[in-house]
């Protein structure tokens, strides 16, 4: 599908059409009929106005990111979050994540900080996330996409119905899994997920609730111990831009290649 690559960046006065880029890797299987639902192209056409009149993030190239990086095979461990960043240049299409250059958000900031108590390792300062997806971290947003400065601006549009059916496909699988749910609307989600995956609940990162038990639940470390036990290689939660040369030894101990 084509898209048009100047969307996201400032409000458009054409009648040109925006297409979503859909992906094209297994998922695409993997969601089958599920694009061809009438919500879905409501969906679309709901989006592609948003973007003709608005400025809306992530680009629409990137709003399938999540899906297109980790292919469905790969999945190891899936962490929801709520929708896109709604800052100029922040949002890459993957929860949690920005994009290199761009001051950490809270959240994500308060997420490190549990990685660096739980595993004691150091965390670098930037947020793409690359390689959290590279060794199998789905990081998905429950919505895709946000109008600028209007958070949870899209969140009616239908894009729960969609992302819901992603989590539903995921708990189908019958290798295991891991799901990271942090916070009353990830929690949510639980009543989709299979007894066969790991699931781990906590209060969401923001600097609101994360002193609520987000911070000690280590979540990092009890993945880590399920993929161990899975013959899974463990996640490299250091290794966030793709470049790490590290390896886990097991799910405490980081060893330098």
């Amino acid at each position: 599908m084509f898209y048009n690559k100047d969307a996201g960046k400032s409000p458009r006065k054409t009648k040109e059409k925006i297409y979503l880029k859909t992906p094209e890797n297994s998922w695409k299987i993997q969601l089958g009929d599920e694009l061809e639902k009438p919500y879905f192209k409501k969906l679309c056409e709901l989006v592609d106005e948003e973007y003709e009149k608005f400025t809306v993030f992530p680009p629409p190239d990137l709003i399938f990111r999540a899906l297109d990086t980790v292919d469905y095979n790969d999945v190891k461990v899936v962490i929801l979050g709520q929708d896109p960043y709604h800052g100029v240049r922040q949002a890459n299409g993957m929860a949690f994540a920005v994009n290199d250059g761009i001051p950490l958000p809270p959240s994500l900031i308060n997420i490190y900080k549990e990685i660096e108590d739980d595993l004691n390792v150091p965390m670098p300062k930037t947020g793409s996330l690359i390689g959290w997806a590279k060794q199998g971290v789905l990081l998905l947003n429950a919505t895709l996409t946000v109008r600028k400065s209007t958070p949870q601006s899209h969140s009616q549009f239908g894009w729960q119905t969609f992302t819901d059916e992603i989590v539903k496909i995921c708990s189908r699988r019958e290798k295991p899994m891991v799901f990271m749910l942090w916070g009353s609307g990830a929690i949510s989600k639980k009543q989709f997920i299979g007894r066969q995956h790991l699931v781990l609940t906590a209060p969401h990162p923001s600097p609101l609730s994360a002193y609520r038990g987000f911070f000690g639940c280590k979540h990092f470390s009890k993945a880590n111990e399920f993929l161990l036990q899975l013959g899974e290689k463990p996640i490299d939660w250091s290794d966030v831009d793709g470049s790490a040369a590290y390896y886990y030894e097991n799910s405490y101990k980081i060893k330098r290649v």
